[in-house]
């Protein structure tokens, strides 16, 4: 499905990768979903992604008809699910997502702060910044150096 870059997203981090055939499924599910998601009875032009085997995407082109509180509280109920089902975390906000020699890593908020202390984890660091809002942000936001993401008003870097 094509959808605008204006589109509103969701991402919702997963606290390990996921298997070829945990995703497979995921991807299905995402698709059974956002095929029948409605805001007020008008059909929501939706996408479920994931990516990087860790992130599940959610993407609406509010252009078309935008998500309301119930609609958003399904999709919140489905996440919910796919986290029962295949025994992962998507809720985990405290879990720091980043590029170490090019690997996608995630830990907790204190192991990261840890690896900086280190010099594991600089200021170039790629971080992944999950409060970005549009599909364009996460082409140019997503995937950005510590030092220009809100990671650096939170750790000392």
């Amino acid at each position: 499905m094509q959808i605008s870059e204006n589109s509103r997203i969701w991402i919702y981090q997963s606290d390990r990768i996921l298997k070829q055939e945990e995703e497979s499924a995921i991807i299905q599910i995402l698709g059974d979903f956002t095929s029948n998601w409605q805001a007020h009875g008008h059909d929501l032009a939706a996408l479920g992604e994931v990516i990087h085997h860790q992130f599940i995407i959610l993407s609406v082109d509010e252009q078309v008809a935008g998500a309301t509180g119930c609609s958003i509280d399904k999709s919140v109920a489905l996440m919910k699910d796919i986290e029962q089902k295949f025994n992962i975390n998507l809720f985990d906000r405290f879990r720091v997502a980043f590029k170490l020699n090019d690997e996608l890593k995630s830990c907790s908020r204190e192991d990261f702060e840890k690896m900086i202390e280190n010099g594991e984890v600089n200021e170039d660091t790629l971080v992944f910044n999950n409060l970005i809002q549009t599909r364009k942000e996460l082409k140019t936001s997503w995937e950005i150096p510590l030092k220009d993401s809100w990671h650096a008003r939170v750790f000392s870097i």
